[in-house]
This record gives C-alpha cells, sequence and structure tokens, in this order.
C-alpha cells in the first residue's frame, strides 16, 4: 500500500470523519465568531485558556505593577501624580484614535 501526503494527517490525529469534534453534523458554522471578531478581554480569556501557566504569569505581573505603582505614590506623589495625568491623557488619545479606525473601518 502507497501512502500519499494527502493520506497522512498533519498533526498525526486520525483522519477518520466519524467524529467530527465537539459539535455536531447539523451545527451552522457560520455562527461561530472568528478571534478577530471578540472583544479584548475575551481575546484574554481564550489566551488564558490555551495556556493557563502564561495566563497566571500575566496576572502574577499585573499584581506587581500594581504594587510598584502604589509604592511610587508613596515615595513620590507629584512624580506619580504627573506620570498619572500624563499616562491617562495617552490613554484618552488611543482610545480615541482606536474608536475613529474602528468607524472607519466599518
Amino acid at each position: 500500500m502507497v501512502v500519499t501526503d494527502t493520506d497522512r494527517s498533519v498533526d498525526g490525529e486520525s483522519t477518520d470523519t466519524a467524529d467530527s469534534g465537539p459539535l455536531p453534523d447539523d451545527a451552522d458554522l457560520d455562527s461561530i465568531p472568528e478571534f478577530g471578531d471578540l472583544s479584548i478581554l475575551q481575546r484574554a480569556f481564550v489566551a488564558a485558556a490555551q495556556n493557563p501557566s502564561r495566563g497566571l504569569l500575566v496576572v502574577g505581573l499585573f499584581a506587581f505593577a500594581l504594587a510598584f505603582y502604589g509604592a511610587f505614590w508613596l515615595s513620590f506623589p507629584r512624580a506619580a501624580g504627573l506620570l498619572s495625568a500624563v499616562a491617562a491623557i495617552v490613554a484618552a488619545v488611543a482610545a480615541l484614535v482606536y474608536l475613529l479606525l474602528d468607524r472607519v473601518a466599518r
């Protein structure tokens, strides 16, 4: 028996179509959202679900950043206030640009 490239699966799984996965055969595949259609929070959840250890690392780094930010406020309140105001302005401009580009893309 000669095995051609079309007979083999790419990832080593069976190419048998008897078990088509978690969706029933009559499922409407158009109702499944694309990854690009997900919100940022939904994308973060999908990424954390696919790799939980990386999700825990991101949560840990976020907690460290919050602790550092609190210590910065306690040590240098004027500098922290100035940098927080600058960060708020940059975030507002970035959100405005995001919203404008989102409306243009539609």
